[in-house]
């Protein structure tokens, strides 16, 4: 498992990271049990994986807990807390979020927490409210570095992150990025590049990427609206990218995309099967792309902002 610096952290973590969320939720979203998702958390330690990425909201911050007892000292945890929607959190209730966390992962501290799914409208209530908040924590010990996630699905464009980015309150960043939607490289990574800003990578691979009928239907919609620089065979619009010798399917070639952005540091992959995690370390482990295959995927997608490919 190679290694990388996660920017002004100093933290060194694994190119790969667990993402304890998604459908799949480390399985608990399909029907299996906590144990199960812990397995699973161990497998990925087992993978060489240390960067692990949950949430108070994806439930799993248990399962986690128990499969880092005894390995702390090893491990990198992210958690989040969100802000809410009618109401947002005010920062009593974001330490208290905090101090549930902890309890739930079975620690005295996290390595990143972020402020979950922040909208463009609610960043400025973040940076008064709860970024003090945030930075007291941090003085408690409680908190090493300051975290901000994007909600991807809804800003597919990095909205958020045009604001959030310059004003520089946040040490770590968690940004949606896929061959589909490659907009990040533009509006995003240069500023987290020239401020030494660590990332974690989001829907490398979602639900277009992975089953044929969507990535059909995804692809259609885009040429239809004029956003792709090139036309392509609609009925297997990625076909150039999976027929490729080098190239064993197009999640891989998706992992690798995003593996190899200069910017990216940790791509975050979600799942409750250990033989799919397996697999999807060894595509994030895998070397660069053809340079003709991004030279074609930037050519068709370089434009696209729109979708997040979930």
């Amino acid at each position: 498992m190679d290694r990388v610096t996660l920017g002004r952290t100093g933290l060194e973590v694994s190119v790969a990271g667990l993402g304890c969320g998604g459908h799949s939720r480390l399985g608990t979203g399909t029907g299996h049990s906590e144990a199960h998702a812990t397995r699973i958390v161990e497998h990925a330690i087992d993978l060489g994986i240390n960067f692990i990425d949950t949430a108070r909201a994806y439930g799993t911050e248990p399962a986690v807990g128990k499969a880092i007892r005894g390995k702390r000292d090893s491990v990198v945890i992210s958690t989040k807390s969100i802000i809410g929607n009618k109401e947002w959190i005010t920062p009593a209730e974001l330490a208290d979020s905090l101090n549930k966390s902890l309890e739930r992962l079975g620690t005295d501290y996290v390595d990143v927490m972020n402020l979950h799914g922040v909208t463009a409208d609610q960043y400025p209530y973040c940076v008064a409210e709860l970024v003090p908040e945030l930075k007291r924590q941090q003085a408690a010990g409680k908190i090493r570095f300051l975290g901000i996630t994007e909600t991807f699905g809804r800003d597919p464009g990095h909205r958020m992150f045009e604001t959030a980015l310059p004003e520089d309150h946040f040490d770590v960043i968690m940004v949606g990025f896929s061959l589909l939607n490659p907009s990040a490289r533009n509006r995003v990574f240069p500023h987290t590049l020239s401020r030494n800003v660590g990332t974690l990578i989001m829907f490398a691979v979602r639900r277009a990427l992975s089953r044929p009928d969507a990535l059909i239907e995804l692809v259609g919609s885009l040429a239809d609206d004029g956003s792709l620089d090139e036309s392509l065979d609609r009925n297997n619009p990625l076909g150039f990218v999976a027929d490729h010798p080098d190239i064993s399917s197009v999640v891989q070639a998706a992992y690798r995309f995003c593996r190899h952005e200069p910017g990216a540091h940790v791509i975050l992959t979600g799942t409750g099967s250990e033989a799919h995690l397996t697999e999807n370390v060894e595509s994030i482990c895998a070397p660069p792309l053809p340079s003709e295959v991004i030279a074609r995927l930037d050519k068709i997608f370089g434009k696209v902002d729109s979708v997040s490919g979930n």
